[in-house]
């Protein structure tokens, strides 16, 4: 073969590789508790030419099998599920699948949240508040293996590098460990102690046990004081 036909031939191939890695289209499976949110959500996605939601699922377990059915390239999060809480599914998904990009999707206060999320194993955090064409931008810019978080969040997490971790700056909320703070969700929603260790699936010697801790650490004398807060928290979340 000729060089010139060596060359036309190449330049065929890039063509072509170019325009299979342009009409890729990225797989997506939306997990949220919420059926109209979840509806939402796929209708903004599916307009975008380059993105298709190819499963919704409503809780943990309806997660992890959408999964491992459809083998998406991006899973989107919700962390309030029906079961077990959103942030026990990244890290199992961040396990048992590490190459799949996570992106969190949540009415939880990200300057609370987003910090866990990206530890347990997620690529971004987006609030459920912010408009239509961040999330689109989210997913992209997550796709692109960068890590997608607001400027305030990014800020502030620039900030702990630079200047080391400091506990003493920490709200007491933030330094209550994932599962205190998933316990007192649960208690804030009603939930009493052997309601939370079924959910939890855990003894209710060890929900007790978080408890306690989650008392010494915000400072509350008993547990009228944990309800209270538990429950104040609850509303804000909700609102």
């Amino acid at each position: 073969m000729s060089k010139a036909s060596e060359s036309k031939s190449n330049g065929r191939v890039a063509r072509k590789k170019n325009a299979q890695s342009q009409d890729k289209v990225t797989s997506l499976i939306i997990v949220d508790d919420h059926p109209i949110v979840r509806k939402g959500m796929v209708m903004l996605i599916n307009q975008e030419q380059d993105l298709n939601v190819v499963a919704e699922a409503e809780d943990y377990h309806q997660g992890i099998a959408a999964v491992k059915e459809h083998s998406p390239d991006l899973a989107v999060v919700d962390l309030t599920l029906k079961d077990i809480g959103g942030l026990e599914l990244i890290k199992q998904l961040h396990t048992t699948h590490p190459d799949l990009p996570i992106l969190v999707l949540s009415m939880h206060d990200e300057s609370l949240y987003a910090q866990r999320v990206l530890r347990a194993g997620a690529r971004g955090y987006v609030m459920k508040q912010v408009g239509a064409d961040k999330l689109i931008t989210a997913i992209r810019t997550v796709m692109r293996g960068d890590i997608y978080v607001s400027q305030d969040v990014a800020t502030r997490l620039l900030g702990q590098l630079a200047g080391g971790a400091n506990d003493s700056s920490k709200t007491p909320l933030e330094n209550l460990s994932d599962r205190e703070l998933e316990v007192f969700e649960l208690l804030g929603k009603g939930l009493g102690t052997r309601q939370v260790a079924e959910r939890l699936c855990v003894s209710i010697k060890t929900v007790e046990s978080h408890r306690e801790h989650i008392k010494d650490k915000l400072g509350l004398k008993n547990a009228a004081e944990l309800i209270q807060h538990a429950t104040q928290y609850a509303i804000r979340q909700d609102g």
